[in-house]
């Protein structure tokens, strides 16, 4: 197999990651549109990430931020994202670097994507012996944002939405065909 000269899976890693800063670009001039909201994980060790001591000790390795409703100062720049969230009713400054993303996703229109750990860390070694390149991969219902970046399905109702949906104990579900509703 001949040497590759342009480094694709480097081009590829960044290629995406520029993704994820159009949109946030865009998110901080416009806001979210829609439904949209977005699950960003990013590793909290990684040098140049800003985040408060109380949540690196609690997250020693990688954070997920939700950017949906209460978020101030979303700025993207040629080295980093910064965003404003509140913790236990504290706003608190968040500067991560793009390199430091390991994963994004927008449930609202299933899409998410994982990144590879940046070259020459620990975490990269871990990946080339597993998961190769940075990758969008396709939806599975049973993942969920917080366990896995990613493509994800639809938003799943939330509890009590899934408890409306089931039916009454004691009865079954029923077949009925498309005749029981034509004319005659």
């Amino acid at each position: 197999m001949a040497k590759d000269h342009f480094n694709y899976p480097a081009l590829m890693d960044a290629a995406l990651r520029g993704i994820v800063r159009s949109v946030i670009e865009r998110t901080a001039e416009r806001g979210l549109p829609g439904a949209h909201h977005f699950y960003i994980s990013f590793r909290s060790q990684y040098p140049g990430v800003e985040v408060p001591d109380y949540l690196r000790e609690r997250y020693p390795e990688e954070i997920t931020i939700v950017l949906q409703h209460q978020f101030w100062g979303l700025e993207a720049t040629d080295e980093h994202l910064a965003v404003t969230l509140s913790f236990r009713d504290i706003h608190e400054r968040l500067v991560v670097p793009w390199p430091a993303l390991t994963g994004f996703a927008d449930p609202a229109v299933s899409f998410g994507l994982q990144f590879e750990a940046p070259a020459g860390s620990a975490a990269a070694e871990e990946a080339r012996n597993g998961a190769d390149q940075p990758k969008v991969v396709p939806a599975k219902p049973e993942q969920r944002p917080e366990a896995s970046m990613h493509a994800l399905p639809a938003p799943a109702a939330d509890d009590a939405g899934e408890e409306a949906a089931k039916p009454p104990p004691g009865r079954t579900g029923e077949v009925v065909t498309l005749d029981a509703f034509r004319k005659k």
